[in-house]
Order: structure tokens, then C-alpha cells, then sequence
């Protein structure tokens, strides 16, 4: 099996000191990325760690793909306990600083402890400095590019930056890179800011050699000459289909249609593209640079997620409005899904749906911890009571737009995911929208979920691509990892055992297997304990202890 290569750097913050650690066994089982973050997040994590505590650990790592010139790869994986749901959790970064990162000849670093003074770390093949940089304290996240170009040369495309959301602790504060790219979902920022981290750099000239098969650049042309939607639009291109024909949250998810979304779907984006963005040797560049000239307002996006977020879940219909509030959580550093719709909470709260003003505002007190904003900081799951609205979020997790009270397989998906309410760990929606399951009812679903979760896993310790899906099949993906599908498979199955057998070291079991429509979805329990059955787990959500994945204690 094709895995990424090079040691474990273990970076402790509060002691200033580096090491490295041979983990060739788990990267020979685990490939890379999400997969190889998860085993030892697993493993050297305490099972009772409080995420804001110097135990918890941050993982950045990245995967035996990022070594090729293929499309799809420009990506890294970040995992750790998220404060926000207080399990183990994975995201996903595009951009540049795959290729930068694998330069170190690191195959994942890991930051534990915590600082006294506000920390730049500097990455290198030749060794870890640390730089205490107070003068950066709640500094934009283009503010602190812009010093380290001026101090050492550096590019937004070799750095992890926190904003001032992720030093304030919000819990879903992002890391930044490439100053527009985000670790997004889960406040992984926020563990950083809890470590008193507020940038690393990563650059050198020992990328360890991985042998990637010919078939690298059949996908690449492909990707080059596809005529696809996405190149345009990015997934802001979905938004009208499936305000149309599914259903587009609205109004703190009290509609399931948005009446003005001609003002804010894909086209609307389109008009405000200025040029052409990719990820790193990517030819498929579906990247979205917008600006408004008259106001003043430039950023990559809004894509899909943050239209509905700070759009529909908002009803704010100015497409300027929404891209406003995308550039505000780039620079301070914030989860556009989660923090949209903690907005979006507050607005039902006091019926201000609409207020795009008032909006930006919520967002600038939410990252500096100001006024209404120290509590809507925390998340839905933990204030909802207070503002007098229901609890949608999942695990802590808040929802993100694809509805499973119409798309019911992406209902379930949401409902078991370790990770939340996050689309993208099980992605039933994709066939619902497809037709090639009905949406309706939870028949047959379960399997479909128990592969696509196992493949999702794949895919992020590849490390591919979400968009791959279309351009890369399992032939080429069995060529490209040097494994039989079903080989692979069973990597993404062990990656997900994992994360389930650390929640439920932390008391999580079936109970929390929840969305707030579950009554309204035909079969639910039953679904669930199918689901349960196809992994081999136990009846109440726990993973049987002679079935938890090997080396782990």
C-alpha cells in the first residue's frame, strides 16, 4: 500500500523543544492524512482531555498523493479534540502548503502544551525555531501574512495562521492558510489559540520521494479539459437546483426554500469573479475570487455552505452582503457554516432575519468575544436554551445545508457521523440528489452510508479531493495507493472505528446518534441499529473492545 513517508515531529509549545519519532507502522496502515492524524490522536490523546487543555494535541499531515502533479491533491488534513464537539475531528484545507509542508521531509507534526507568550513557529528541514510575536496579538489573519513576508520572506502559501476568533477561543474558530483557505469546521483555531500558537511556517527542500504511477497524469488531463459547472461557479453553482428541488434552509431552518435565492445562486457569484483560482498543480480550478468594487469587498467565495450559512439561514438576499461576511471570517479566522448560522440563531432570537448590518456586526463580537457575542461564541449547542431556539447542530456540530428532513439518507448521515452535522464525512445527499437513491425513506441506506463514510475516509488520507469523485475511479485509485479497493476500504472503516471508540471513552453512545427531525423520519431506529449491525458494533452506538482497530490501548 502507497503511504506517505517520514517521520512524526512532535512540537511542545510550552517547553520549546522538537523531536521526531519513527511512526513508519502507522503510516504503512494508515497512508496518510486523516487516517494517520486519527491513529495517533487516538493513541496519545487522554481519553478525558479537555481540548483547551496543554494535553490535547493538533495534527497537521499530509498524504502520499501530495507528493504527485495531479489534480485534486493540493489539500492537507488537521485533527484534534474539537472543542466545539469534544471529540476527535478532522479537517480539510486547500491551497499551497501541501507541497511547502511535505518539503520539511515531515510526513504529520503534532503541537502539545501550551505557551506563556504569544508563538511564530518556523518549520524547517533543518530544525523547529520559535519566535514570540506579541506585536501580532489579535492581528488579521492578511496582518500576519504580511509580517512574516516582511520579516522572513515568507508567503501566505507556507503558513497556518489563527485569527483573533481562534485567540479568544472561539470554539469554531478555523486555521487559515493561504489567508482565504480554511481548516474549517470544528475549532481547530481555537485549540491553537489555546496553546497561545498564532502561526507556523512550513518550507525546506527534503520532500521524501514517493513513486506515483503514469495514470497521475491521465487524471490531470482530464481535469484540465472537463467542461464542468464547477470551474465557473465552485458549489455555489448547486444553489438554485437545490433551493428548486430539495430544499435550501431558510430562516433559522424554519424554511426549506429561500423566495430570493435568484439574488444570491451561483450566477450572482459568477458576475463578482474576477480571475481564476486553483489549488496547488490543480487544473481543474474551481476557486471563486469575487469583488465588489463599489463597496470595497474582496474574497474567495461565498461557496455553497457559506450562501446558505449567511444567506438563505440569514434571509439576507445582497450577494455583497454574504461575500462581506465570507471576507470578515477569513481575516478573523471562523467557520463560515458554524458561525453563520450562530448568527443566523441570534437573528430568530430577536426576528432582525434580514439585518445584513446588524449581521457583520454579530460576526466582529463573536471573534473578539464582545457584547452578545461571548455567547454565541460557543455554539448553538450550548446557548440555544438562552436565545429561546431549537438546537440545530449534531454532536455540538452545527448543521450544514443539505436537509435530511427531505434528503432522509443525508438525515441518518448527519445523525451517526462522528463529526457532526458535516456534510462531507458521509455525503448521502450526493446520491439523493443524483436520483440514484430515492430521498425519501431510509431503506437500503444504512449500507450506502457504512461505503460512502469508508470512502470519505480514504479520500482524506489520500489525500484527495471532494470534487474528485467524478474524475478519479477505484481502478485508478487501486493504481494510484498500489491496494486492492477493498484493502483501502478497510483503511477508511478503521479511521472511522477509531474516532467512534474514542468517543465512546468519553461517554458517547447511542444517545447522541440525534438529529432534532429524527420523529420525522420513517424507520429511524431501525436504520440506526442496521447501521450499527453493518460495522459490527454493539446495539447501543459503543464499539465492542476486542473489535477496536490494533494499538490501541
Amino acid at each position: 500500500m502507497r503511504h506517505t513517508k517520514g517521520p512524526l515531529l512532535t512540537i511542545d509549545v510550552g517547553e520549546r523543544t522538537a523531536y521526531e519519532t519513527d511512526i513508519d507502522d502507522v503510516l504503512e496502515s494508515y497512508i496518510g492524512g486523516r487516517g494517520v492524524a486519527t491513529k495517533l490522536a487516538h493513541d496519545r490523546i487522554p481519553f478525558d482531555a479537555d481540548p483547551f487543555g496543554p494535553e490535547n494535541r493538533a495534527y497537521l499531515s499530509t498524504g502520499p498523493l501530495q507528493t504527485s502533479q495531479m489534480s485534486f491533491t493540493g489539500r492537507m488534513n488537521m485533527t484534534g479534540l474539537s472543542p466545539l464537539t469534544e471529540g476527535i475531528l478532522s479537517s480539510n484545507a486547500g491551497g499551497y502548503l501541501s507541497r511547502n509542508f511535505g518539503a520539511t521531509g515531515y510526513s504529520a507534526v503534532e503541537f502539545v502544551g501550551q505557551s506563556d507568550q504569544l508563538l511564530a513557529i518556523h518549520v524547517t528541514d533543518e530544525g523547529v525555531e520559535f519566535e514570540e510575536v506579541p506585536e501580532l496579538e489579535e492581528t488579521v489573519v492578511s496582518e500576519v501574512t504580511g509580517y512574516m513576508n516582511d520579516e522572513h520572506g515568507l508567503e501566505a502559501e507556507n503558513l497556518i495562521t489563527i485569527g483573533p476568533a481562534g485567540e479568544n477561543l472561539v470554539r469554531f474558530a478555523s486555521v487559515m492558510t493561504y489567508d482565504t483557505r480554511a481548516f474549517g469546521r470544528g475549532g481547530l483555531g481555537a485549540v491553537l489559540g489555546s496553546k497561545n500558537v498564532k502561526t507556523v511556517s512550513f518550507r525546506g527542500d527534503s520532500r521524501r520521494e514517493i513513486d506515483i504511477p503514469d495514470v497521475q497524469a491521465e487524471i490531470h488531463r482530464t481535469a484540465a479539459t472537463a467542461d464542468d459547472r464547477m470551474k465557473q461557479q465552485g458549489t455555489a453553482g448547486g444553489t438554485q437546483i437545490i433551493n428548486d428541488n430539495f430544499s435550501l434552509p431558510t430562516r433559522y431552518f424554519s424554511k426549506t426554500s429561500f423566495e430570493h435565492v435568484e439574488q444570491i445562486n451561483g450566477d450572482r457569484v459568477e458576475e463578482k469573479k474576477h480571475k481564476k483560482g486553483a489549488c496547488s498543480v490543480c487544473a481543474f480550478a474551481c476557486k471563486l475570487p469575487t469583488r465588489d468594487e463599489e463597496r470595497g469587498v474582496e474574497t474567495e467565495g461565498p461557496e455553497f455552505e457559506t450562501i446558505f450559512s449567511f444567506g438563505s439561514n440569514c434571509e439576507v438576499d445582497d450577494i455583497v452582503d454574504i461575500m462581506k461576511s465570507n471576507e470578515l471570517c477569513d481575516e478573523l479566522g471562523m467557520d463560515t457554516v458554524s458561525c453563520g448560522n450562530a448568527v443566523a440563531a441570534y437573528l430568530a432570537s430577536e426576528d432582525e432575519f434580514g439585518n445584513g448590518e446588524l449581521v457583520h456586526d454579530l460576526v466582529e463580537q463573536i471573534a473578539y468575544r464582545e457584547g452578545v457575542g461571548e455567547d454565541l461564541a460557543d455554539g448553538i449547542d450550548r446557548i440555544h436554551e438562552d436565545l429561546g431556539v431549537e438546537n440545530w447542530s449534531v454532536k455540538g456540530l452545527e448543521f450544514a445545508a443539505h436537509d435530511g428532513r427531505v434528503c432522509h439518507g443525508q438525515g441518518l448521515s448527519y445523525a451517526v457521523s462522528n463529526r457532526g452535522a458535516d456534510h462531507l464525512y458521509g455525503g448521502l445527499m450526493t446520491l439523493e440528489y443524483s436520483g440514484e437513491l430515492d430521498p425519501e425513506g431510509l431503506e437500503g441506506k444504512p449500507e450506502a452510508l457504512v461505503e460512502h463514510e469508508n470512502r470519505n475516509a480514504l479520500r482524506d488520507s489520500g489525500i484527495f479531493c471532494a470534487f474528485s469523485g467524478s474524475y478519479v475511479d477505484d481502478e485508478q485509485k487501486e493504481k494510484l495507493l498500489d491496494a486492492d479497493i477493498d484493502d483501502l476500504l478497510d483503511v477508511g472503516a478503521r479511521v472511522v472505528e477509531l474516532e467512534r471508540h474514542f468517543h465512546n471513552m468519553r461517554g458517547r453512545d447511542r444517545a447522541d446518534d440525534r438529529v432534532p427531525y429524527a420523529d420525522q423520519l420513517d424507520g429511524f431506529e431501525t436504520a440506526l441499529g442496521e447501521y450499527y449491525e453493518l460495522r459490527g458494533w454493539n446495539d447501543d452506538g459503543t464499539i465492542p473492545e476486542d473489535a477496536v482497530p490494533a494499538g490501541a490501548d
